[in-house]
């Protein structure tokens, strides 16, 4: 497979900092969205440096707080959906969602990722006009999902493109943010690279909170914490870097729209 048409789909989840409230911390909406405003900020200027372009998942309540951000960010990277607030939806919202970007960014909002990959309706995406999902995990993760028979690669379903986190080829290991963080930086990387070359695309994700210093908050197991604030800055520039070598950034729309998917 030609390199240059390898594409690396780098990911954001915006969202507002409700982890803190899962282990007991009782943060305020506005402080929820200050936490993951500094994170944006500071990978913003990372993905400059490197050039990367990228999609954000954003939740509609997010933009709203943070409009001007939201906006600016739109004019380089592709602003997508992922829900209307990051944990509490009410049928309509995913369309709602939809309407709620596009009026904030001027821009056409075409994709959508459930939070935590949550299942999703593809008859409520098709409706509310969406053309890729992007919630599927195609692994195991206990007490979360049992993803090991779905396709590991896009496909289409039901008028959807689906495009599932990346996962190894072999043994589906997944390569999210928990992976970044915890796993030894070099064998990371190596498994980027390798699922990269095989199946000709890469889609990793991170979220803005991950970016700020998060060791006040030592209730949160250290696993979520690890590597949090510069350390993982500088890792996701290392990365980013690394990557280039292989392949050329692109949004989660214009993988989309070229990709020619299998029917499962």
């Amino acid at each position: 497979m030609d390199p240059r048409t390898h594409r690396i789909l780098f990911t954001v989840d915006v969202e507002e900092f409700d982890t803190a409230l899962d282990f007991d911390y009782s943060l305020s909406f506005p402080e929820q969205v200050a936490v993951s405003t500094r994170g944006l900020q500071l990978l913003a200027e990372r993905m400059e440096d490197v050039q990367a372009r990228a999609t954000l998942f954003t939740t509609a309540v997010y933009a709203q707080h943070e409009s001007a951000l939201i906006r600016s960010l739109a004019g380089r990277h592709e602003i997508a959906s992922h829900g209307y607030f990051h944990l509490h939806n009410k049928p309509g919202d995913v369309l709602a969602s939809r309407q709620a970007l596009e009026q904030i960014t001027g821009t056409e909002v075409v994709g959508f990722r459930r939070a935590q990959m949550g299942a999703v309706n593809n008859d409520e995406l098709r409706e509310a006009g969406f053309l890729y999902d992007s919630s599927l995990h195609p692994t195991y993760l206990p007490g979360r999902y049992n993803h090991w028979d779905k396709p590991r690669t896009p496909f289409e379903r039901d008028g959807i493109i689906q495009i599932p986190a990346s996962v190894t080829p072999r043994l589906r290991i997944p390569l999210f943010w928990l992976s970044l963080k915890n796993f030894p930086f070099a064998i990371y990387k190596q498994l980027c690279r390798q699922t990269l070359l095989a199946d000709g695309h890469l889609n990793i994700y991170v979220h803005p909170w991950e970016f700020t210093d998060l060791s006040s908050y030592d209730r949160i197991p250290l696993y979520i914490r690890r590597h949090s604030n510069e350390r993982l800055l500088d890792r996701v520039t290392d990365l980013l870097r690394y990557l280039r070598q292989y392949g050329d950034f692109s949004t989660m729309r214009e993988f989309a729209e070229t990709f020619q998917p299998h029917h499962h």
